[in-house]
C-alpha cells in the first residue's frame, strides 16, 4: 500500500465531541513519527489541553499482512483489543501506564478503532539516558521494580493478555518450544535472503538448538511487555517511568524480556538493579533468537512502503553480524 490516508483534524470532530463535549475545539492534529503497527496523534484542544489518539487500520500498519493465530505468542502485537486487555492487567499490576480516556472500537466515528490516552509529556528515557545519565538513574530504578511487579504477577498459561483471558490462546507448546520454533522460521527465511547467514545456515541452527536444548521446562510465566526498550518509556511530569506500546504485552518466561531489554539498554541495564533469579540458559538462548528475529523482521517490513527503509536494514545488519558472532 503506497497511498495511505492518514488522520486530519476535519475527521476527528464527532469523536472529539464525543470525548470532550460540543464546548471544546480540536485546534490541531500532529502525526507522530515512529509507529509501524498504529497512527499515534498528538490531539490540541482550544484550551491547550493535549492527549495522544492510537488509531488501528490498515493504513496505519506498514507490516506485511500475516496469519498467524492467536495461540502464538510471537503473533502480530497489533490491535484495540490487546491495548485494553494489557492496560487493565498492567495497572493491576501497579505498573504506571497512559491513562486511557476513551476507546472507540465502534469504527462510527473514523474508520479505525480509536483510543484516547493521556499525554506524558516529559520524553522517552532513551533521551533522558542520552542527555544526562546521571538524572537517568532513578527513573531506571523505578523501571526496574515495575520489572520485578510483572514477574510477580503470574499466569500457568502463555500468550497476550487478551488472548489468554479471553480462552484464544490454547497452547500445548512451552516458551522455549515456541521461540525455538520461530528461530528457526527466521533462520530459513533468512538464510535465503543474506549470503552471509545462508552460507552459516547449518552451524547456527546447530547453536539454536543446543541453547534450546539446555533450558529446563517450568510452569509459572510472569507479565512481560515484550520489546521493553528505552524508547518504549516515556518520563510524567514526575520524572516517573510509564511504558508505552504496551500491545504485546504477554504472560512468557520474564527472560525473554531481560534478553531483549539488556541488549536495548546496553550498559544502562545494570542500573535497573533487576532483583529477579534469571535462568542463564534461557538468557543465552533467548539473546539467539532474537537476533536472528531482528534480522527476519526488519527486512520484511522494509519490502514494503514504511518510510525509515534504510534504518530497517541497517538493523537488520547489526543483528547479522551479532548472530554471527553468537555462533562461531
Amino acid at each position: 500500500m503506497t497511498d495511505r490516508q492518514f488522520i486530519r483534524r476535519e475527521d476527528l470532530t464527532d469523536f472529539v465531541r464525543a470525548a470532550f463535549g460540543s464546548s471544546r475545539r480540536l485546534i490541531d492534529v500532529d502525526r507522530l513519527t515512529g509507529g509501524t503497527k498504529k497512527g499515534v496523534y498528538r490531539l490540541t484542544l482550544d484550551d491547550g489541553a493535549t492527549s495522544v489518539l492510537y488509531a488501528w487500520n490498515d493504513d496505519e500498519n506498514y507490516w506485511p499482512a500475516t496469519s498467524g493465530s492467536p495461540a502464538d505468542p510471537f503473533a502480530d502485537a497489533s490491535g484495540a483489543d490487546l491495548l485494553v486487555a494489557a492496560h487493565a492487567r498492567l495497572t493491576a499490576a501497579g505498573v504506571r501506564v497512559p491513562e486511557m480516556l476513551m476507546f472507540d472500537g465502534s469504527r462510527t466515528h473514523y474508520p479505525a478503532d480509536l483510543a484516547l490516552l493521556e499525554d506524558v509529556r516529559g520524553g522517552t528515557l532513551q533521551s533522558l539516558i542520552e542527555r544526562s545519565p546521571e538524572a537517568a538513574e532513578a527513573p531506571l530504578r523505578h523501571l526496574g521494580e515495575a520489572l520485578v511487579a510483572m514477574q510477580r504477577h503470574q499466569s500457568p498459561h502463555i500468550g497476550k493478555v487478551a488472548h489468554v483471558e479471553s480462552g484464544l490462546a490454547p497452547q500445548d507448546r512451552r516458551p522455549e518450544q515456541v521461540a525455538l520454533d520461530a528461530a528457526l522460521r527466521h533462520l530459513g527465511i533468512v538464510a535465503g535472503r543474506v549470503e552471509l547467514l545462508g552460507r552459516a545456515a547449518g552451524r547456527i541452527e546447530e547453536r539454536v538448538r543446543e541453547l534450546a536444548d539446555a533450558v529446563h521446562p517450568r510452569d509459572v510465566y510472569g507479565l512481560i511487555h515484550g520489546e521493553l526498550g528505552a524508547d518504549h518509556v516515556m518520563l510524567d511530569d514526575d520524572g516517573a517511568p510509564v511504558m508505552i506500546d504496551i500491545e504485546g504485552v504477554m504472560f512468557f518466561d520474564v527472560e525473554w524480556e531481560h534478553a531483549f531489554t539488556r541488549m536495548r539498554l546496553g550498559p544502562e541495564y545494570a542500573r535497573l538493579q533487576i532483583d529477579l533469579d534469571l535462568d542463564p540458559a534461557r538468557l543465552e538462548f533467548y539473546d539467539l533468537a532474537q537476533s536472528l528475529s531482528l534480522v527476519e523482521g526488519p527486512l520484511r517490513i522494509a519490502d514494503g512502503d514504511f518510510p525509515d527503509r534504510e534504518w530497517m536494514l541497517w538493523l537488520a545488519g547489526v543483528h547479522t553480524e551479532k548472530v554471527l558472532r553468537l555462533t562461531s
